[in-house]
């Protein structure tokens, strides 16, 4: 009978650093220790299961192997389930602490993200909630290899292996320069701006969204611009370089330079676009990630689970 490998709780973590980091040097400033120690326990890993873990690759770094990702989510998911026995154990049962790597999708954050973190710190002050701010494509990794253990996002192509929880709906909407011939009105078809220019907000996945509103309702878009920030396809819109359609709506139509756009509804069939909860499918959900998974569910109106 083949003895089972004898790995420590140090080299687990080692990888899961390293892993995240996908580089042995930010890991070892991470750990505050010598690189050279990261190095050595993972490749001693390596040796104790059999298995290689990483590719090294100068120019990317840290490649994790089909058995790398594997191992890493499960690895995650142990250290964390470590952390809860070990709080229970000190008579911390009903105190959720230490750290959850939450990621939020980029244009949500900035709705969402400040009343988040004040009610979870609120209702747990030794929780931290250690954010990244993602593209579609980034959450799905940062969920498979353990980068972050829950994620609020839009339901854009998560893919296989992600389960998700809806929130709510992100209806679309037009926004026009404050001066347009539609500006005043409540509703406005898609055909009868056919001839305007468009201001695209140009995010993977999102741009294919707004694109397919378009070629639903016949209209081959005149793109002007494009622009990965939120903030700014809504200024090119108030100084009148064309219309564009966004889900999230501020509470104020005025643009950081002074400038005003007029929100307009869609007349015709729009998706709306899903608010969901992202995490990794079968991976048990630790306290941490279920007390930052309730705040988000009070956010959204959501009744909690029982």
């Amino acid at each position: 009978m083949r003895r089972r490998p004898d790995v420590t709780l140090t080299q687990l973590r080692y990888f899961v650093t390293a892993a995240t980091y996908s580089s042995m040097t930010r890991a070892a400033e991470e750990l505050h220790i010598a690189q050279s120690a990261v190095s050595a326990a993972i490749s001693q890993l390596e040796q104790q299961i059999g298995t290689q873990l990483f590719i090294r690759q100068r120019a990317r770094g840290l490649v994790l192997t089909a058995a790398g990702e594997e191992m890493l989510r499960d690895t995650t998911a142990l250290l964390a389930h470590l952390g809860e026995v070990l709080d229970a154990a000190s008579g911390h049962v009903h105190t959720v602490r230490g750290t959850v790597r939450f990621a939020c999708f980029v244009t949500l954050t900035p709705f969402v993200l400040p009343r988040l973190i004040s009610d979870v710190g609120a209702a747990h002050p030794n929780l931290e909630v250690q954010v990244a701010e993602m593209q579609a494509d980034a959450i799905r990794t940062a969920l498979r290899n353990g980068a972050a253990e829950l994620a609020l996002t839009y339901d854009l192509a998560l893919g296989p292996g992600v389960e998700t929880e809806v929130l709510g709906f992100a209806e679309p909407h037009v926004i026009l320069p404050r001066e347009h011939r539609f500006s005043d009105r409540t509703s406005v078809r898609l055909q009868e701006l056919a001839d305007e220019s468009m201001i695209l907000l140009d995010l993977p996945d999102s741009r294919d969204y707004f694109e397919s509103i378009l070629v639903a309702a016949g209209v081959v878009p005149d793109i002007r611009y494009r622009s990965a920030s939120y903030e700014t396809v809504r200024g090119l819109v108030a100084r009148g370089h064309g219309f564009s359609i966004l889900n999230q709506r501020p509470v104020h139509n005025e643009t950081y330079d002074g400038g005003q756009v007029s929100v307009v509804a869609i007349d015709g069939d729009a998706p709306a676009l899903p608010i969901v909860l992202a995490r990794l499918q079968g991976v048990r959900s630790t306290a941490r990630a279920r007390a930052v998974a309730a705040a988000a569910r009070r956010i959204f109106g959501v009744p909690q689970e029982s």
